[in-house]
């Protein structure tokens, strides 16, 4: 998991740093809700390379996905960690249990 952990801490410095120098930072710099479209956008272009079975690309795109959902987290300073830590909580519960126990709403 460290290779995570450290695009995280990466993505994290470039907060202030100047939105000329780095694409994260000017990506942070637009907003959370722009760093969330932009999740959208690359979820969906992995989607449509898991339909297309080429897994080169999935494989190009999923990175992709994984970084613009560490940007989108660090915009509003949700901490990888404490993803993991969920991911961590629910390990061993089926997830039609966990499912069934979220709160409705």
């Amino acid at each position: 998991m460290s290779i995570l952990h450290d695009l995280a801490a990466t993505i994290e410095a470039r907060k202030g740093a100047d939105p000329d120098s780095s694409w994260t930072a000017k990506l942070l710099a637009k907003g959370p809700e722009k760093c969330a479209e932009k999740f959208g956008e690359e979820a969906i272009e992995a989607i449509i390379e898991a339909v297309k079975g080429d897994q080169v690309k999935l494989t190009s795109e999923a990175a992709d996905v994984l970084y613009h959902l560490l940007v989108m987290l660090a915009a509003r300073d949700v901490a990888l960690d404490d993803v993991l830590a969920e991911l961590d909580h629910r390990q061993g519960t089926s997830g039609i249990a966990e499912k069934a126990a979220r709160p409705k709403g």
